[in-house]
């Protein structure tokens, strides 16, 4: 079992392991140089200000781009609702913000602003803020922002907190195995249906309800999936790995995964060196009871952007043995609708 990405998408993969040799992070925190929080910005709100610093920060081994962090602005922008930031909503070609009216939020020009987006300008820790004020974004976007530029936020702690949001995702949706992750890929919470399907077995280890660890170094046994779904889901959690540590430098526990995975797995360590593009899809995967019949579900991610969370649903094809097969499953489960996890499992 694994599914992740940032964006919305779907998937569902198996996992191998091996043993690679040794790789080291290269990460480490530098003095503060964020400029003055007062960098001028035309229409934001009274007092308005992003709540978190900036600090510097290595982007040894993330491989951050210009190209990176202006396309990752340029998405942000276009995803903004103009009648967020105090703009009419109509009369519009383009979705969201145009430059023009970024550069006037933040205080620069509109060139500037499409420089910054054709990679062909370095970002201040300054810019940074002022453009994330500008446009209101949460924390999850400030801190990518942040990191893509060569900074992080002062903190740099991946968020575990189960909101309000996700909780009700989990109770709603009973009759549908569903797990909540973190950035990281550690799943934060389940719902009775996903315990119903059996397969995620604890070992006993530091990392045993972290995706990514049980894909690449300890692979569950009730739980199969095709070499090509497998071996492309892998490029996916490699990149999720990677978009989480550059998110989240200063995450001690994180950065110590990371090592340890890119230690014991030499895939994930290729990966982490040659990082292969990925998209979007879904895929399927098959699930085998302790009863010794299995179900063939497919995973669909959704995002939940504000905590900095993800939730995976599986389900079956309408109408299908293994529709009914899975109405069996989660109909033999009890307990209650949202369970927590942690290191040691359940709780």
């Amino acid at each position: 079992m694994a599914w992740l990405r940032c964006h919305a998408s779907s998937l569902v993969t198996g996992a191998r392991s091996d043993i690679g040799r040794p790789a080291t992070i290269g990460i480490h925190r530098s003095v503060d140089v964020r400029p003055a929080l007062g960098v001028r910005t035309a229409g934001a709100p009274p007092g308005g200000r992003v709540p978190w610093q900036t600090h510097a920060v290595t982007r040894q081994g993330f491989g951050a781009t210009r190209q990176e962090f202006g396309a990752a602005l340029r998405r942000v922008r276009e995803g903004t609702d103009p009648t967020t930031v105090g703009l009419p909503a109509g009369g519009r070609r383009v979705p969201g913000l145009r430059r023009e009216e970024l550069g006037e939020l933040a205080g620069m020009s509109a060139d500037y602003v499409r420089r910054l987006e054709q990679g062909r300008s370095h970002p201040s820790a300054g810019v940074v803020n002022a453009v994330a004020r500008a446009l209101r974004v949460g924390r999850a976007d400030y801190e990518r922002l942040s990191a893509l530029a060569g900074y992080a936020a002062a903190d740099g702690q991946v968020p575990t907190d189960l909101g309000p949001g996700a909780t009700r995702l989990l109770e709603r949706f009973p009759d549908t195995p569903m797990i909540v992750t973190d950035a990281a890929m550690n799943v934060v919470a389940v719902n009775s249906g996903f315990l119903a399907l059996e397969h995620w077995d604890l070992p006993g280890e530091r990392w045993e309800w972290n995706v990514a660890w049980r894909i690449f170094c300890h692979p569950f046994t009730a739980f199969q999936q095709s070499d090509a779904d497998a071996t492309a889901h892998e490029a996916i959690q490699a990149a999720q790995l990677r978009a989480a540590l550059l998110r989240y430098p200063g995450d001690a526990s994180l950065a110590a995964l990371v090592d340890e995975m890119r230690t014991r797995s030499r895939r994930l360590d290729t990966l982490w060196r040659a990082p292969r593009p990925v998209g979007a899809y879904e895929s399927s995967a098959t699930f085998t009871q302790s009863d010794g019949d299995s179900v063939t579900l497919v995973g669909n991610l959704i995002a939940i952007p504000g905590d900095d969370l993800a939730a995976v649903m599986l389900t079956a094809a309408p109408g299908s043995r293994d529709a009914t097969r899975l109405a069996e499953v989660v109909g033999a489960a009890d307990g209650p609708a949202v369970v927590r996890v942690g290191q040691t499992g359940p709780g």
